[in-house]
Order: structure tokens, then C-alpha cells, then sequence
């Protein structure tokens, strides 16, 4: 059974309910389509009912009888706006312009998820937004989790015909976020990251901190920085089999790990892996999905109250689908 259709199957053993606010895009359309159709996840979408039938219809996609919210019609706009407004009034907030933003669907399904007598449970954004677009009322609504002090990126890559990682599957952090975190919000990454992995594939993490330098191998502020963030995330985390500053190869191929690292605890079975900044991370994911032709579901969400996901702009309607069932068993938790 691939990572997703697991996934999926976990997701119906305890049915959420995730809420999708770019109704306007046929891709979530069709999404929302093929979520109902397997039964894993309740759909709320956000937007002007007749047009996001009429869109459904003209398309030839069965919606059934999704639930389907316009947030300026809304009963709940008022009991928003004043939400929304106590929330962040110290941050400059006016009624005014909580009457606005509210009207936004993005933010209306954060507020949806802050609201405790509403049932919702998740949401997905991003195939219409940027990510700021999503992250930024996510952050300003929902806040960072309790034991969480930095919200962070990751990619779940799933790579046929692979026998490196976890049968192929590797989580991939901070691919999406954080262009050039420090060592201290290097190992918070690090940490989420593997809690991640083990909510999702349900397997051991294997950390690994890479660079371009394996133990030693070269010697600069960049290797310095991803050695100290290694260290930190030992002092934090005694448990974890983590290890670094190391290069790709020494990470991920046990052979290579023999030679190049012959002392480190992970191997070279890293499942795990842990980039020093955005442009690594960003440029890593696209080479393994483009080339290697793996699945990328993400950017994944970790550090955030609720269960919040990111979209790529480029992503398909089955992309979207994989992200909702994630996001359902995220919501689990």
C-alpha cells in the first residue's frame, strides 16, 4: 500500500472535517470531488454557493451535498468580525477593518478553526495564495502550538522504486518557510520535523543535518552553523537518532556512510532530512520530484495550533486530495 492510500485509510478511521477556501479554483473542486467520493474527509468550502455549483456543474464534478459557506452572508460574519477584532486589537486591529478581512475566505476558515462551537478541524489553502497569503492569518488567528516556537515547512517525498529512506519516503524540512534560519530555529526544524515523521509514517526518524561538509570534511560558518544546530537538537531531544554536519550521499546511502562517517548513529538510513536554508531545501525537493519523479505532498505545516496546510500554485487536484487526508490525520492528533 503507497504512503498516501495509507494515509487515506487512517483518515477514515476517525472522519474530520477539513475546510478548503479557494472554491473558485476547479482544481479544489475536483479535489473535493475524488475526498467525498473515497469517504476520508468531511469538506467545507468557502464562497458564493450558486457560482461554486454552477462552476461544479458546467465541469461535469459531483459535489454531493458538500457544505458550502459564504462568509459575507454568513450567520457567523458578525460573531467573526468582533472575534477576529478582540484578537487583535492590541495589534492594531479596527472594526472596520475586521469587517473586510472577514469577508476574506482565508481568513474566515482560520476563524472557523478558532471558534470552538464550530465543528472544523483543518484547513488547505495555497493553490490560489501565496504562501504569506495563508500563513499569515493562520499565525495571527491560531498562533503557534504550546510546545512550539517556531512554525515550519516540510515536504512528505515519496520515491518510487527507492530503497533509500523509509522504503522511499523521506520528510523534507525546511523546504518551504524559513529562508535562512539560524542554528537555534535550525534544530526546532529539526525536531518538528521528526515528530511529523512519526505522526505520518508511523516509523522511527532518522535525522540528518545536511551540508556540504561531512564531519569535518570542510570547515566555515555554514558548516559551523548546521554542527551547533546538530548539537542543540541532541541536548533537546536525547532520544532522537540524529546526526551532522552531513553530506547527502553520507546520509541517505549506508555504504558511503561507512566511509564518509563511519561513527555516525543514523548510518546512512536517514529518513529525515534537514537543510541549512530555503534555497537548499526548495531546490532539493523540486530536483527529487522533477527528476527522481517522487510524490511531494506539502508544503506540509508543523508548529501551528490547528492543522494548516500550504499548497504549491502548481499543484493538481490529486496533489490537493493527498494534502486534505494528510491534513485530516494531522487533525487526529
Amino acid at each position: 500500500m503507497s504512503f498516501i492510500d495509507e494515509i487515506k485509510k487512517r483518515a477514515k478511521n476517525d472522519l474530520k472535517t477539513i475546510i478548503l477556501p479557494e472554491a473558485e479554483d476547479i482544481r479544489v473542486l475536483k479535489a473535493t470531488e475524488k475526498v467525498l467520493k473515497e469517504e476520508y474527509a468531511n469538506i467545507i468550502l468557502l464562497g458564493d454557493e450558486k457560482e461554486i455549483l454552477e462552476k461544479a456543474k458546467n465541469n461535469n464534478i459531483d459535489l454531493g451535498n458538500v457544505q458550502i459557506i459564504n462568509p459575507e452572508t454568513s450567520e457567523a460574519y458578525e460573531k467573526y468580525i468582533e472575534l477576529l477584532y478582540e484578537l487583535r486589537k492590541n495589534k492594531g486591529m479596527t472594526l472596520e477593518k475586521a469587517k473586510e478581512l472577514v469577508k476574506d475566505p482565508v481568513y474566515y476558515g482560520m476563524l472557523m478553526l478558532k471558534d470552538k462551537d464550530t465543528k472544523a478541524d483543518g484547513l488547505v489553502s495555497g493553490a490560489i495564495h501565496s504562501t504569506s497569503d495563508t500563513l499569515r492569518p493562520a499565525l495571527q488567528i491560531l498562533k503557534t502550538a504550546p510546545d512550539t516556537k517556531l512554525v515550519s515547512a516540510f515536504f512528505v517525498m515519496v520515491v518510487p522504486d527507492c530503497k533509500y529512506g523509509e522504503n522511499g519516503t523521506f520528510i523534507f524540512g525546511d523546504a518551504g518557510l524559513n529562508e535562512n534560519p539560524d542554528e537555534n530555529a535550525l534544530a526546532e526544524i529539526a525536531i518538528s520535523s521528526s515528530k511529523s515523521f512519526r505522526q505520518l509514517v508511523e516509523k522511527e526518524p532518522k535525522v540528518a543535518m545536511l551540508s556540504y561538509s561531512t564531519h569535518g570534511s570542510a570547515k566555515s560558518d555554514l558548516t559551523q552553523k548546521v554542527i551547533s544546530a546538530t548539537n542543540l537538537v541532541k541536548e533537546k531531544d536525547k532520544e532522537l537518532k540524529v546526526d551532522g554536519e552531513l553530506q547527502l550521499d553520507a546520509a541517505i546511502i549506508p555504504e558511503i556512510a561507512k566511509m564518509k562517517a563511519p561513527t555516525s548513529p543514523i548510518k546512512g538510513e536517514a529518513n529525515v532530512l534537514i537543510f541549512p536554508d530555503l534555497n537548499a531545501g526548495n531546490i532539493g525537493y523540486k530536483l527529487v520530484q522533477r527528476l527522481g519523479k517522487a510524490e511531494a505532498y506539502g508544503p506540509l505545516c508543523q508548529g501551528i495550533a490547528r492543522p494548516v496546510n500550504d499548497l504549491s500554485r502548481g499543484c493538481s487536484s490529486d496533489d490537493i486530495a493527498g494534502v486534505v487526508a494528510i491534513t485530516a490525520v494531522q487533525a487526529q492528533e
